[in-house]
């Protein structure tokens, strides 16, 4: 920790130089740019889209206005006037009824010459001249533009709820403002930097816009989390009588060398998603590991520079009638709940294992597909709203199979295929009608093409999926299985879905082992233990499993709807069993490495096993306590947004990281420690080679039995 030491001894330098590289990180990101990823399509589905974009099959965008009437048949006046509307605009509409007669659509190719402004002003004054009538305007850019700005909106508030919230559960943990305001600015400038890298690493790794999201969650997560480590140490040095020098250097011995152990297994754990062989977790990847990188950086050096500065200082701008977490009249609930466990250990381990187990029971059926674009929970946008009656009136307005075909053969030989294609789709039950007009276009020596279908079912149920598969496998094949020089592939997005899915479900065995035997042999070689890594892997799938079950429990059924105002389709978004995984895999161990590393360096001076759990984790809790409080708040206002997918992560780390805080690290914790007794740090002599690392030293008042065990 040498560069921790030269921050100490010249903390102006040291606060300078993070500054510097904060600056530079950023200016890094305003060159270069951030690349972004057009889509995360996998397989059939993105090789269909490469066709599509190669040969610019994809046509122009459509507009359409909706008109609906409550008890009789829309009258051709108003569907002719708004008709008339679009041809004074330069546009050649198109008209439709459903079959009860009571909604019509008026839809037209939008050209480059007519801005979307235009449709929507000229409907906007049908509506005003035929006030009886439902009118609406929704259409392929309106609905891209309102789901971007709906969930940009619901980020950006819930990126700046985030900051004031974290500060007011520090205030709270620490009782002090300005011991609440450095793990803030130090996470907050951390993800300053990882934004400023992402740019340039999205060169190599493209990512979509919810990447910056990640710096964020991920950032201030550890951050917060890696601050309060090193806070709290210091602090309690100081307490006891070192000065602030000595404080630090003990503070960064212990809980510096914790931090790096910590941050490395966080790292490592979000490395596993460039197992799944997928670029939109390749890319949050990236994000996450340059952020978490950044935190630690800045841990070692920027923080102990700032906290040599402030000295006593730290302790400014007291909040009357708060006690800190880890003063003497702080909080007993956490040592006289581990008292009560480590006496009954095995009664204790095995409620809260069954209470786990109950609660992974639910993921069991756990069902896995890719939310559909109308998966907004807040239809307030008129152009959402507008889709969403369209698609009720108009099954045929539904999710659409892309089939695009590249082949040796002119465009006169193709077309006819692609027409029988589309009448045996419909024939067989797979599309409605009307099939879209096929696109055609002459490609080098042969030709490519696109048949756009209406797919059966609402484009994210069994029937769409089921519709899908029978055009891979027996349509296409009956049409071009015995031509020579074609390539067929069938896109959009619910084959993206389907190949999705199939692609995490095939990497998540793959992700598991990498992940935890990188873990394992982390852990092994920081606590010169056999049995403290094959523990804390499974503590932390019991505690992803509860988290999974929770989701399950929550957004495969209906009893929560109106309480965090969503509509359930009766899954769970395909990403998101393996991001939770990582994240919180990476994130629990955090709390572990911490809590184990005062364990062992009260067992290597001497402590029975028994004693040192008792003291260590009593010390600890409240940190552990005020971080997880911090994570819980700012992922349950994710769980607040109109977005599904960000509504279930939310909700998903939220509970996660409360059950993991709570039943593993307050219970099943202590109580196999006790169980396992200085079996906790078996080693085989054969791995005596292994070096020694230094952990966490406890002040003496921690050490001593017959002190307050409350820290």
């Amino acid at each position: 920790m040498r560069i921790g030491r030269s921050s100490i001894n010249h903390p102006r330098l040291a606060l300078a130089a993070w500054l510097a590289f904060v600056g530079a990180c950023l200016a890094l990101g305003a060159i270069s740019g951030t690349k972004t990823l057009d889509n995360g399509a996998v397989g059939e589905s993105a090789r269909g889209y490469a066709i599509m974009n190669e040969h610019e099959l994809w046509g122009l965008p459509h507009e359409l206005a909706y008109l609906h009437a409550r008890s009789a048949a829309v009258p051709r006046g108003a569907i002719m006037d708004v008709a008339n509307r679009f041809r004074a605009l330069g546009l050649k509409p198109e008209l439709e009824h459903s079959k009860d007669r009571r909604s019509a659509v008026v839809l037209a190719e939008l050209p480059g010459s007519v801005d979307v402004d235009q449709v929507r002003a000229a409907v906007a004054a049908a509506a005003r001249d035929h006030p009886q009538l439902t009118i609406e305007e929704t259409g392929d850019i309106s609905t891209d533009e309102a789901r971007s700005r709906t969930v940009d909106h619901d980020l950006h508030r819930a990126e700046l709820l985030s900051i004031p919230v974290t500060l007011l559960v520090l205030l709270f943990a620490f009782g002090s403002l300005a011991a609440a305001l450095v793990p803030v600015l130090l996470a907050l400038s951390a993800v300053a930097a990882g934004l400023g890298l992402l740019g340039p690493l999205s060169q190599l790794f493209p990512v979509e816009d919810s990447a910056k999201t990640v710096v964020l969650l991920i950032g201030m997560a550890v951050g917060v989390d890696y601050a309060l480590f090193f806070v709290v140490r210091s602090r309690a040095e100081r307490r006891h009588g070192a000065t602030v020098g000595d404080a630090l250097e003990t503070t960064l011995q212990t809980s510096g060398r914790t931090v790096v152990v910590s941050g490395a297994t966080v790292a490592i754990a979000m490395a596993g998603m460039y197992i799944a062989g997928v670029r939109t977790l390749s890319g949050i990847a990236t994000a996450a590991i340059a952020v978490i990188a950044c935190a630690v950086l800045g841990a070692v050096t920027a923080l102990p520079a700032t906290l040599r500065l402030l000295g006593p200082r730290i302790d400014s701008g007291r909040i009357p009638f708060v006690h800190p977490a880890q003063s003497k009249r702080g909080s007993r609930f956490w040592p006289s709940l581990v008292d009560r466990v480590t006496k009954r250990p095995l009664i204790a381990a095995a409620l809260a294992t069954a209470a786990l187990l109950a609660l992974t029971y639910p993921a069991l059926s756990l069902r896995l597909s890719k939310p559909s674009d109308l998966a907004l929970t807040a239809q307030s946008d008129p152009a959402l709203k507008a889709l969403a009656d369209v698609r009720r009136a108009f099954p045929s307005a539904g999710e659409t199979a892309i089939v695009a075909v590249e082949a040796r053969e002119t465009r006169q030989q193709l077309e006819p295929q692609l027409q029988r294609l589309g009448r045996l789709a419909v024939e067989a039950g797979v599309a409605n009608e009307p099939v879209d007009p096929i696109r055609t276009v002459s490609a080098g020596h042969g030709s490519a093409g696109a048949l756009f279908l209406p797919l059966t079912g609402n484009g994210a149920n069994t029937a769409s999926r089921d519709a899908v598969d029978q055009l891979r496998n027996q349509l296409i094949p009956k049409v071009f299985g015995g031509a020579t020089g074609i390539e067929a592939a069938v896109t959009g997005p619910t084959a993206e879905d389907i190949d999705f899915t199939r692609q995490i479900r095939h990497a998540l065995p793959y992700v598991l082992a990498f992940v935890l035997l990188l873990a394992f042999f982390l852990l092994l070689v920081a606590f010169r233990s056999l049995v403290v890594p094959l523990k804390a892997i499974t503590l932390n799938l019991l505690s992803v499993g509860a988290a999974y079950g929770a989701l399950a429990l929550v957004f495969q059924h209906h009893w929560a709807e109106p309480i965090l105002g969503f509509r359930s389709n009766g899954t769970i978004v395909s990403w998101l069993p393996l991001f939770l995984f990582v994240v919180l895999f990476g994130l629990s161990m955090d709390y572990h490495v911490f809590i184990l590393s005062r364990v062992r360096e009260a067992v290597d001076q001497g402590q029975p096993t028994e004693t040192a759990v008792r003291h260590s984790i009593g010390a600890t809790a409240g940190v552990v306590t005020a971080a997880a409080t911090v994570m819980v708040a700012v992922f349950a206002l994710f769980g607040t947004l109109s977005s599904l997918e960000l509504k279930q992560a939310g909700v998903g780390l939220a509970a996660a990281v409360l059950i993991d805080a709570t039943l593993i690290r307050g219970v099943l914790l202590p109580a196999t420690m006790k169980l396992l007794g200085d079996r906790n740090w078996y080693l085989p002599r054969r791995l005596a080679w292994l070096p020694h690392l230094t952990h966490e030293r406890a002040p003496r008042t921690e050490l001593t039995p017959s002190l307050d065990a409350s820290g």
